[in-house]
Formats: structure tokens, C-alpha cells, sequence
């Protein structure tokens, strides 16, 4: 369980270490083997209460140069384990949809349960997903990993444009996901849990040193359940090993490998009844008998980290991805009012096969330009994706069943057979780099750029008259300005521009392939400060983001070549405040409210040409919020609260289908019969609130009813 670091230096104490080390002659040799020592992280034991947003903690993600969120011109923060732990967030999905700012999910066995929206944009293409800093590239609008919080250090969000940072894609923003590292002190924790689903968690840490130079962390977890709706049993594994080697006084290799095997819920939905959910049905699985999904990743990296000289740090990161996933369901169900039957149809099985291989190389100069502490990085990114979609498509079958009870039949045999679809070879390469200028203690400049090439070889396996080779480029940029007058207060303004695919790179058909990246661009402004010793810390936030060149039918010739002419734009304010108060108390909370709207977009519907210009996005909620309060009322004894509140969010561009708003309330107990051991009881879902998390035509997947669990954690 990560803890709170004491506080760190002032910002304008860090400029002034930042300028004056840079004129320092080399470090001596004692003062090089220390660094190289406590190059390895270690656990920290003390259980000091804090806020969660980190302002002075180094955050990764928004930056290469390693900024804290009070360095940063765009809107970071840091979800961290022992937040994660504490709060009983088993998965990514929660721990940053109960935990970030402005962020909502629309988790599907479909689309893997990894897909995000904020600041008015949805879908893991556009919200993009990191794990310890890597990509990895969705394939047919699906990632399935990571899944499990329990290997995670932490988790770092950028809301905002990102392609200056990870390539094309990410306009909403990204969610990196840090595993726990190698540890230098031994560290050993364990954990069990219960809940009324028969849910069974069994999950284990342990790191430490090997020898001087060599130190490991392994983590482990894994958990069964009989679900709850009807016939959804579901279970997982990960697996995650690291092996940190001191090479040198200045050089270290870090070995590292996850793997998930995961086989999810099945469940697709419940249908509406005169379009609202009958309780009746609300624990129903309409899902064949022998539906089957099943999802296995595999991350291997290999890191080296060298301090070259004094000011100059280059790393590598070499890497291979894989991914096999398999579908067998039956997906789609609408309430027959003539037959008083469910009619199901879209009979799908689906294999994703893919593989990703690549190399990331930076190298980063402390030192000054023109009298002035400066930080520059600069590298390449270079990576080959190979993925292979076999289907049964055009996805017939159909069958009738009653909503309350009744055989639900096997997978039917339909006149498509499952064989290889198409094969996608993306090659991609790029170039970055990112500067911070002082001008001042209090002024810096924070800028950078990126230059992305991908080239797309598809194979049509049935019509060899869709095969193509094309290439695509686009260059994003990012500028900001941030000003700290006094201590621990950052004002920040910042210009973003990124490029986005019209859709996912990998899965680009013959139809769009002629269209280039998608455009968008971002203002934002801010405030954000720590106080009170770094017991209070707030963030306050306005934005405005435009995304250009979306696909739209050809007024003229609808049934034509689609125009890329159409806009999207979305502004809003998003703020958080955390408290660590007297006699026990912590309060953290956050609220973003935003204005999402189509400015021009159109589809065909029924071979008329219909206008959504100023509908919402789907799965847009334009108000989200979270608020979580802690009481240590006794010595040893904690309990805990936490509303999750979701504004009414359309499933359909024309607006027609509305899913409700919705509050969702969490619990728990927490006690510590020893400093190693903790207790808790936790119910999720307090008050049984009936709600929707995704919404396909004509059923609801709706969210997890109440839930208590039980969970003891021993440090050994």
C-alpha cells in the first residue's frame, strides 16, 4: 500500500535548486553511488492523513520533464493505491470514475469495460489508456487491460488534448495506469474478500532486495464470481513480475512482465419494457447458455535508465504487447409488445489476435539557455502493430424468448462461418520533444511538439478490392505559461492543438481510408494551490475544445463519400478541493460541469439526410461529481462515505433516448487490530439505486446492485 510522502520543497524553492544545480561541477563519486542507491523506490510506513489530489507530488504523465501538478500547465492528478485500498476500488473503471475529475465510464463486454469519457468526448480512442506509460492500440474499439488495481501504484489522469504527449488519439485525455515498482526495503501484504455475490478475491505483494544491486516486486491477484445476474460467472488472474538491476552507480535495468487472463461478465444488457427497466427483469441474462468472452494480455518491457552526466538522463523503454480476445454471445434484445417475448438478435463470434511491438528512447538536459534555468527532453517513439479480426459477420440469427423465464438456447449456428476478417500492419514512428524555461522563480514556459507518421497496411480477406497502404501524418503542439506568486499557488494558461483518427488506426476499413487525422484544439486556464501545510489542496479549471474534420454525408450525394467538414466542440469547469481536518476528518471532492454539443454533424436515417448540430454527444453527461468524507472517530477505527453523482447522459445523436441521472453511495468500516493487519466491511451501491452505466438501442446494462463485502489485509 503506497502512503503520502512528507511535503516536498515550495515551487519557488524548486526553480531556485533547479538554477543553481545546473551550475554545479559533476557530482563526486560518494554523491553518485547514493543516487544510484535510492534510485530504487521503497515503502514508506507512516499512515500521515492527506488530501488526495498530490499537487507536490512528481506526476509522470503530464508531462516528460517529471513536473508536479503545480509545475503543470494542464489539468493533472494522482489517484494512488492507498486511496485505491482504502476505498475498496477493485477495478480501474471505479478508482477513476468515483475518483478523478470529470470522468464517467461506458463499460461493455464489448468494448473490453475500458471506456471513458471527459470534458465531452467518450471512447478509448479518444480517452486514452496507459499502462506505465505505454499504449497500447485499440483494436476495433476494444482494450482490455489493465483491469485489476492491485499491481497499481497509482494512477495519474491528464484531462485535455495529450497527443503531444502519446500520438494521435487521446483529445478528452488519458489515464495512465503505474505499477507497484521494485522495492529496496522487504515488503509483504496479503489480502482476502467476500461479498454477496460470492465474489472470492485472493490477492498477494511482496518486494524487496535480492542483493545490493538487485531488488524485485511481484504481485498477484486473482478472483471468482457467480456474478450478479442470472448464469454470469466471471474470473480473473494478474500476474505482475519486476526485477530492478543496479548496473552501475548511473545505470539500471528494470525487467518487467504483466499478464491478465480474464474471463468477464457476459451480461449484455437488460431490454426496456415501454422504455423504462421492469424490476422483474432487472437480474435476468438473456446471453445464450454457452456464451463464452475471455481476454488474455501480455506486457513485457524492458526499462534502462542511465545518468549520462550531471543534467542529462536518457531512457529506453523496449516493449511487446499481445492480446487475444474471444466473443461467443448473443448481443442484442428488444421487448416484443405484440409477442410479449424478447427478440434477440446479433449472433457474434469474434477473435482479435494482435500483437504490438515497439521502442521509446528520450533524453532529458537540466541546465540553462540564455541565462535561464531550463529542462528540455527529446525522443522517438517507434512501434509495429500486427492484428488480425476474425468474425462471422454479417452477424445473423434470431430467436424469440420469454423475459421471465425459459430455456435461453445455445449459440446458433448461422449461414456465416467465423473465419479471418481482415489483418492490419500499422508501422508508426515519431518524434518529440518538451521544454520548461524559468524566466523567473515565480514565471515559467512549458512547451512541446510531436510529429507522428503511421502507415496502415490492411488485408480484406473476403474482398481483396478493400485492401490499401496508406500513410497519415500529424504534428501537435502544446504551450503554457504558469505563474506562482507566492508559495504552494499556481496560476497556469495553456493552448493545446491534437490529431485524432477518424477512427480507430487499426481497424481502418477501405471507407474512410482517404481521410486524414482529425483536428482539435484546446484553451484552458487555472488555478491550483496547497495550504495549510499540505493538508488542504484545491484546483480550479475552464476549458474550451474544438475537434474538426468528423465525417459527414455529402449534402449532394448522401449515399456518397462522406465530407471530413464536420465539428465538435465542448467548454466547461471543472474544480476539487481536498481537506485533511482536525480530529480525524478528510473530505475530498470535485465537480465538472460542462457545454457538449454536435456544431456540425449529420447522418443518413432512412435515406433522408438528418441534421444533430447542437444535439449532445453520446454518452456525454454534462454534470458529474464525487464527494467522499473519512472519520478516524477511535483509535484504530475508521469509516467512510462517498456519492458518486452522474448526470442524464442520450444514447442516441438524435437525443431521443435519454438515460436518467443517477447517485450512487458507497460505504465502508474500517479496523485495525494491529499496525499490520486491517478489517473492513464495505457496501457498495448503499440504497440499491436502479441505474444505467451503457446504454445500446432498446436495453440498459445497468450498474451493480447493493453489494457488502467483507476483506482483511495483512503486512507480513
Amino acid at each position: 500500500m503506497s502512503v503520502t510522502q512528507p511535503q516536498k520543497p515550495a515551487a519557488k524553492r524548486l526553480n531556485h535548486q533547479r538554477s543553481t544545480s545546473a551550475a554545479r561541477p559533476a557530482r563526486s563519486q560518494s554523491s553518485r553511488s547514493a543516487a544510484a542507491r535510492s534510485a530504487a523506490p521503497s515503502i514508506a510506513t507512516s499512515d500521515t492523513p492527506s488530501p488526495t489530489l498530490s499537487l507536490n507530488k512528481q506526476n509522470a504523465s503530464g508531462s516528460r520533464l517529471n513536473l508536479t501538478p503545480l509545475q503543470t500547465p494542464a489539468s493533472v492528478e494522482t489517484i494512488t493505491s492507498q486511496t485505491i485500498a482504502e476505498r475498496g476500488q477493485h477495478s480501474v473503471t471505479d478508482a477513476v470514475t468515483q475518483n478523478a475529475v470529470g470522468f464517467t465510464a461506458s463499460p461493455a463486454p464489448g468494448n473490453g469495460g475500458l471506456s471513458f469519457s471527459t470534458r465531452g468526448f467518450t471512447g478509448s480512442n479518444s480517452v486514452m489508456t496507459l499502462y506505465d506509460g505505454t499504449r497500447l492500440y485499440v483494436g476495433a474499439g476494444t482494450v482490455t487491460f489493465p483491469f485489476d488495481t492491485w499491481s497499481a501504484d497509482r494512477i495519474e489522469i491528464m484531462r485535455g488534448p495529450a497527443s503531444v504527449l502519446y500520438g494521435e488519439g487521446a483529445i478528452g485525455g488519458i489515464i495512465n495506469v503505474i505499477p507497484k515498482k521494485p522495492v529496496t526495503t522487504p515488503y509483504n501484504d496479503a489480502e482476502m474478500s467476500l461479498d454477496t455475490n460470492t465474489t472470492r478475491r485472493i490477492a498477494v505483494d511482496s518486494g524487496g532486495p535480492i542483493n545490493p544491486n538487485v531488488s524485485y516486486r511481484v504481485n498477484a491477484v486473482g478472483n471468482m464470481s457467480n456474478g450478479w445476474v442470472d448464469r454470469d460467472e466471471t474470473s480473473n488472474v494478474a500476474l505482475s513480475a519486476a526485477v530492478r538491476v543496479q548496473a552501475a552507480e548511473n545505470l539500471a535495468f528494470t525487467l518487467s512482465n504483466d499478464y491478465g487472463n480474464r474471463s468477464p461478465s457476459r451480461y449484455f444488457g437488460t431490454p426496456l419494457i415501454n422504455g423504462a427497466i421492469d424490476d422483474a427483469l432487472r437480474f435476468k441474462n438473456y446471453n445464450v447458455l454457452d456464451s463464452a468472452i475471455r481476454y488474455q494480455d501480455n506486457w513485457s518491457q524492458f526499462k534502462t535508465e542511465w545518468d549520462a552526466a550531471d543534467g542529462v538522463k536518457v531512457q529506453n523503454t523496449l516493449y511487446y504487447l499481445t492480446s487475444r480476445r474471444h466473443w461467443r454471445d448473443v448481443e442484442n434484445y428488444s421487448w416484443n409488445p405484440t409477442t410479449q417475448l424478447i427478440n434477440r438478435t446479433s449472433y457474434i463470434e469474434i477473435f482479435h489476435d494482435q500483437a504490438q511491438v515497439g521502442n521509446r528512447m528520450d533524453a532529458t538536459f537540466r541546465g540553462h539557455l540564455l541565462g535561464f534555468a531550463n529542462e528540455f527532453v527529446a525522443g522517438f517513439d517507434v512501434n509495429r502493430v500486427d492484428f488480425t479480426h476474425t468474425n462471422n459477420s454479417p452477424y445473423g440469427g434470431a430467436s424469440s424468448v420469454s423475459p421471465y423465464a425459459g430455456d435461453m438456447g445455445s449459440f446458433a449456428v448461422t449461414t456465416t462461418r467465423t473465419t479471418p476478417g481482415y489483418n492490419a500492419i500499422v508501422n508508426q514512428y515519431a518524434l518529440f520533444a518538451e521544454d520548461r524555461l524559468s524566466l523567473t522563480d515565480q514565471l515559467s514556459v512549458v512547451s512541446g511538439i510531436r510529429f507522428d507518421r503511421p502507415d496502415v497496411d490492411r488485408t480484406d480477406y473476403r474482398t481483396p478490392t478493400n485492401n490499401f497502404d496508406i500513410s497519415l501524418s500529424g504534428t501537435s503542439w502544446r504551450t503554457g505559461v504558469v505563474y506562482t506568486p507566492v508559495s504552494n499557488l499556481a496560476f497556469y494558461g495553456q493552448y493545446a492543438t491534437a490529431v485524432d483518427p477518424v477512427t480507430n488506426l487499426i481497424s481502418l476499413s477501405a471507407t474512410p481510408k482517404s481521410f486524414q487525422l482529425a483536428t482539435g484544439k484546446q484553451s484552458e486556464i487555472g488555478i491550483k494551490q496547497s495550504f495549510w501545510g499540505g493538508r488542504g489542496e484545491w484546483t480550479l479549471a475552464g476549458y474550451q475544445i474544438v475537434k474538426n474534420n468528423l465525417l459527414v454525408p455529402d449534402p449532394n450525394n448522401p449515399a456518397g463519400l462522406a465530407l471530413q467538414v464536420g465539428q465538435q466542440s465542448s467548454r466547461g469547469i471543472e474544480a476539487s478541493i481536498g481537506l485533511a481536518l482536525d480530529d480525524g476528518w478528510r473530505v475530498d471532492a470535485n465537480l465538472a460541469v460542462l457545454q457538449a454539443r454536435y456544431d456540425n454533424f449529420s447522418q443518413v436515417v432512412g435515406g433522408k439526410l438528418v441534421s444533430y448540430a447542437g444535439n449532445v454527444p453520446l454518452n456525454v453527461p454534462q454534470q458529474v461529481s464525487n464527494v467522499w468524507v473519512t472519520w478516524d472517530f477511535a483509535p484504530d477505527w475508521s469509516v467512510y462515505g462517498g456519492v458518486q453523482i452522474v448526470g442524464q447522459t442520450f444514447s442516441d445523436n438524435a437525443n431521443t433516448q435519454l438515460r436518467p441521472a443517477y447517485t450512487v453511495v458507497n460505504s465502508g468500516l474500517r479496523w485495525k487490530p494491529d499496525e499490520q493487519t486491517a478489517v473492513a466491511l464495505r457496501i457498495y451501491n448503499l440504497f440499491d439505486t436502479v441505474y444505467a452505466t451503457s446504454a445500446p438501442s432498446g436495453q440498459w446494462l445497468l450498474g451493480m446492485p447493493r453489494t457488502a463485502e467483507v476483506s482483511i489485509n495483512v503486512k507480513f
